[in-house]
């Protein structure tokens, strides 16, 4: 059961790395139709840009993410119990140990960040170390070992910047209509053609509204899906699914936080602002991921 959700859960993010692909084409080659009448420009426009941006925000992601947050780095001597822990769950998920942060926040919460698991760091907030056994607290960080072994902390990375990209050339397309764009010296031969016209009209309706909004389900589905993969994996680094269950059990009972920044709200074991049953959430419910948890 543990194996084979964790190749289903595999699966369905390259799956879901594909459609963000397709997706960032069909939004590119919505552009090039609006600005030249060829797809093929936008498209490349919007691949370069997205390198571009990726390389960039790759640089230190865990530097920026952890600022943003307002976590704090933490050495040995300073909280030697969390170290030994995260040390441990690095050890039996063969990484290398990343580094370790506390957020100053009451409600308990983790997560981990880094371009690969070479770079990575863990935040955990003192709500956390506050509520949490030894027990709960190695069935959080053995889930967020895992994101890093299974290079989730990269995928969301990726899909941040992608969904950055689109709504990038999204805004920019609006504001280029607002100002009475939209007018190419083939338009006047294009309003005699019903086909032409039905193409632009669907590459605006795209660019503008369908792309943004695909790009966002794809991001929340990834990461719904890669929660329940780091789930999966905690349990077969602890070999102890009620430690985790127990930890989920509490956090989903606690307060929102204060400190956590909205643009790195997925990368949480669950959404700091605690919003539920939204076609929106980054996390899946709960409820869902200790029912799963219990049949392991």
């Amino acid at each position: 059961m543990l194996y084979q959700q964790i190749a289903r859960n595999k699966r369905k993010t390259a799956i879901i790395m594909v459609l963000f692909v397709i997706i960032l084409t069909l939004v590119g080659a919505g552009l090039g139709y609006m600005f030249s009448n060829s797809p093929y420009g936008g498209i490349i426009i919007a691949f370069l840009g997205s390198l571009i941006y990726l390389f960039i925000v790759m640089q230190n992601p865990a530097n920026m993410v952890m600022s943003l947050n307002h976590a704090q780095e933490i050495h040995e001597q300073d909280n030697p119990e969390l170290w030994h822990i995260v040390e441990d769950m690095a050890m039996v998920g063969r990484v290398p140990m990343p580094r370790v942060f506390i957020i100053d926040d009451p409600s308990p919460n983790a997560f981990a960040t880094g371009r690969d698991p070479d770079h990575s760091a863990v935040a955990v907030t003192s709500g956390l170390l506050n509520m949490m056994n030894r027990e709960e607290l190695e069935g959080v960080l053995g889930h967020e070992i895992s994101h890093i072994r299974n290079y989730d902390i990269r995928i969301s990375t990726i899909a941040v910047v992608l969904v950055g990209v689109i709504s990038f050339i999204s805004g920019m397309a609006s504001r280029w209509i607002w100002w009475g764009g939209g007018r190419s010296r083939n338009d006047d031969e294009e309003d005699n053609n019903a086909f032409a016209m039905i193409i632009r009209v669907i590459a605006i309706l795209f660019v503008l509204i369908l792309g943004p909004l695909s790009a966002s389900l794809a991001q929340m589905a990834l990461s719904r899906n890669r929660e329940y993969l780091a789930d999966a994996s905690s349990v077969e680094l602890t070999r102890n699914p009620q430690g985790l269950i127990s930890a989920l059990e509490k956090i989903e009972g606690s307060q929102p936080m204060k400190q956590a920044d909205r643009s790195s709200s997925g990368m949480y074991i669950e959404n700091p602002f605690k919003h539920n049953g939204s076609l929106f959430d980054t996390h899946p419910p709960t409820a869902d991921r200790i029912a799963r948890l219990k049949k392991m």
